[in-house]
């Protein structure tokens, strides 16, 4: 397993770094994020020992369970919540990741406000757009976008990094990787979170800072979507 992992690794690197010469982007640009979830601690291992330090989880309390034991034992790593957050669920968010992106709505822009005055921590925050604007998904829609980004800002005190998307199944992502560009660039954020194993190539030409890659890493979990 660990073999196998760090050749997958150092695949996804070099694709990485392949993708970014072709859209003459620095790959330093562009951080990876492994995205570990479903998988377990022996999985990850491997993958800290490959060089890895950035990490990606959906459930906080899946990332509870595993995570902070080997954050103490491997100094330095991030993790970064990429799935959905519960409002109820960002006093540990706050506390356990240095990243989160799927602020959508603005009742957890009022509870991550709170937190962030009472932990004196803040993460890295991402608002994640429904380009598609598919009802089963989380997510701002697009044509609410700018709105939502001034109230974080203004009403809540909350610096927004940058964007994250997840484009429809069954469409490509191209123009959702362009709409996402295109709503940051105009609000002036700087980072972007597209990108996923399949698509992760078409993401960095768009601009992507932030590509989200699970199964090209550790293989294919029960039921993928990176």
């Amino acid at each position: 397993m660990a073999a196998a992992t760090a050749k997958n690794l150092e695949h996804v690197r070099t694709e990485i770094t392949r993708a970014c010469r072709d859209a003459n982007r620095d790959p330093a640009e562009v951080t990876l994020i492994a995205v570990s979830k479903t998988f377990s601690v022996d999985a990850i291992e491997p993958a800290i020992g490959a060089g890895q330090r950035v990490f990606g989880e959906n459930r906080v309390q899946e990332a509870k369970a595993k995570w902070p034991a080997l954050l103490a034992k491997h100094p330095g790593t991030q993790l970064h919540l990429i799935g959905p957050l519960q409002s109820n669920k960002a006093k540990e968010a706050v506390a356990l990741f240095d990243a989160i992106h799927s602020v959508d709505r603005t009742s957890l822009c009022e509870a991550l406000s709170k937190e962030f005055g009472k932990q004196q921590k803040r993460p890295m925050l991402f608002a994640e757009i429904n380009t598609g604007a598919e009802p089963q998904k989380a997510g701002v829609l697009p044509q609410d976008a700018d709105a939502f980004l001034a109230a974080c800002r203004d009403q809540y005190g909350l610096t927004i990094s940058g964007l994250m998307c997840i484009p429809p199944l069954d469409e490509g992502p191209g123009p959702h990787f362009a709409l996402t560009a295109k709503i940051a660039k105009r609000n002036g954020l700087k980072l972007l979170s597209m990108g996923m194993s399949a698509d992760f190539a078409t993401a960095i030409a768009l601009g992507a800072t932030h590509v989200r890659v699970g199964s090209a890493i550790f293989g294919e979990r029960a039921k993928s979507d990176a």
